[in-house]
């Protein structure tokens, strides 16, 4: 019986970092979707991976969209973005993003995702800093 308990707590921490790679993906498959949804002007799609507690601050598609043209412009447009470091903290998922602009500038940016209680991973929120400049 003991050796049967000890099996079944190996196999559950087994699962973890299984299940901790399935988030990063998804994490990343997120931001991955809203960006190409922002590349593409879809701001519905680019609007519905944004938490509900963005998407109270901005009621509607069109003004998140205008939003982060205007506040995150490394994001709206790029020459690149590519995934960094990643951690997992209290149910978040935080993601680093290195991005080139148009002009040739680069940035970082910090995403924030948190799961929703539909099961989707959504992003609650996104800092955005140019390399070598404060926070």
């Amino acid at each position: 019986m003991r050796a049967l308990i000890l099996l079944a707590m190996l196999l559950l921490g087994l699962m973890s970092p299984a299940a901790a790679v399935d988030d990063i993906a998804t994490a990343r498959a997120v931001i991955t979707a809203q960006t190409d949804a922002l590349a593409r002007d879809d701001a519905a799609t680019a609007y519905s991976y944004a938490a509900p507690a963005i998407q109270s601050l901005f009621p509607r598609a069109d003004i998140f969209v205008a939003m982060v043209r205007n506040k995150y412009a490394p994001v709206y447009r790029h020459k690149s973005f590519e995934f960094g470091a990643v951690r997992e903290s209290g149910g978040q998922i935080q993601q680093d993003v290195h991005i080139v602009d148009v002009d040739g500038v680069p940035w970082e940016a910090l995403y924030t995702l948190e799961p929703q209680a539909d099961g989707s991973l959504k992003i609650v929120g996104c800092v955005l800093k140019g390399v070598g400049q404060a926070v």
